[in-house]
């Protein structure tokens, strides 16, 4: 394993650093600081970029030849960082403990060690990582959010206060598809110099605000949470083709949830992001799209195709299936067999 020291902030000596250990350059646009990683090394860049209000960001997109453990040490506080995995698996500890902490891709973990102990992130070799990690400081980001911390949960306003790193804080969880979102935004985002800049500023301040709301959803029972987790996408996605597949035999939404792991809260949340609506009226388009190809590829009686897409009235399917194509069942069947 190759382990390397970091004695610096802000995040541009951070930056700074890095190359100097990796015997390569960097470059800077509009304050955010570019490192790319040289070929002995493995491949990939990192970034970091500092605002005056505290915030700062330092993104890794990066592969390393060999296990790499990047110990940021320096004589003062460190910053409060939110970690969020997009690819790979990081593992973090506390310079003053031995206790390792994995986070996984779709993870976030928000960390604060105490007095002037630092922070030990480690790569493994041949894995392609992807992280940000939001940085805050809190001496300055108090200064400016007084007001507004005081509306804060009781344990993250003790953590914000904490400006003098009396406390460490570990914190894991599943990061929201809210925060997936933006992290997504940052990457797709190509414009440069002052518009970059802001714009990441912006992004710094959305993601606070969404990891604010995501640690509040933590505390509540699984079974209450709210917000939809990056990682129970797949879940979503799984529903979606059990109706596909087993239209005929659909169950209730509240089976459907219990059977993906998901409360109803979350499985109509997944289905809003991912398909532009409910599960009912997913269902009910699954149907429609399936009896509109049984009218047109098969001779099934109007009965039988009620039958084969899960439903028991015939009158109910002629109405929704008018409220839809705007004709008839019968009649767009004859209509395509004319216009064949």
């Amino acid at each position: 394993m190759k382990s390397i020291q970091v004695n610096s902030l802000p995040l541009k000596e951070v930056i700074e650093d890095l190359a100097t250990i990796f015997s390569t350059k960097f470059y800077e646009n509009c304050g955010e600081y570019i490192l790319e990683i040289p070929e002995n090394i493995g491949e990939g860049v990192i970034r970091g970029i500092n605002f005056e209000d505290g915030l700062g960001l330092l993104h890794y997109d990066c592969l390393f030849k060999e296990d790499m453990e990047i110990h940021f040490i320096i004589n003062n506080v460190h910053p409060l960082k939110f970690l969020y995995v997009e690819a790979g698996v990081l593992y973090h500890r506390f310079e003053d403990e031995d206790t390792e902490h994995e986070i996984e891709q779709f993870q976030d973990a928000i960390v604060a060690s105490s007095k002037h102990n630092g922070h030990v992130l480690s790569f493994k070799a041949n894995h392609k990582t992807k992280i940000n990690s939001l940085e805050i400081d809190r001496e300055k980001f108090q200064r400016k959010m007084e007001c507004d911390i005081q509306s804060l949960d009781e344990t993250l306003e003790k953590l914000f206060r904490d400006i003098n790193a009396k406390e460490a804080f570990y914190h894991k969880g599943n990061y929201s598809l809210g925060i997936a979102d933006l992290l997504q935004n940052m990457e797709e985002f190509t414009a440069e110099n002052f518009i970059r800049k802001i714009f990441l500023e912006g992004m710094a301040n959305q993601i606070l605000t969404e990891q604010i709301l995501q640690y509040q959803d933590d505390q509540r029972d699984e079974g209450s949470r709210m917000l939809l987790r990056s990682s129970e996408i797949k879940q979503v996605r799984y529903i979606a083709g059990l109706i596909e597949n087993k239209i005929a035999e659909i169950p209730t939404v509240e089976s459907m949830a219990k059977d993906a792991g998901l409360n109803i809260n979350k499985l109509q949340t997944g289905f809003k992001k991912l398909y532009g609506t409910t599960v009912n009226n997913y269902v009910q388009k699954v149907r429609l799209d399936m009896a509109k190809s049984l009218l047109m590829g098969t001779e099934f009686s109007i009965s039988e195709i009620v039958t084969t897409i899960g439903l028991s009235s015939k009158s109910y399917f002629s109405k929704i299936f008018k409220e839809k194509y705007d004709i008839s069942p019968s009649d767009f069947r004859n209509n395509y067999r004319k216009n064949l």
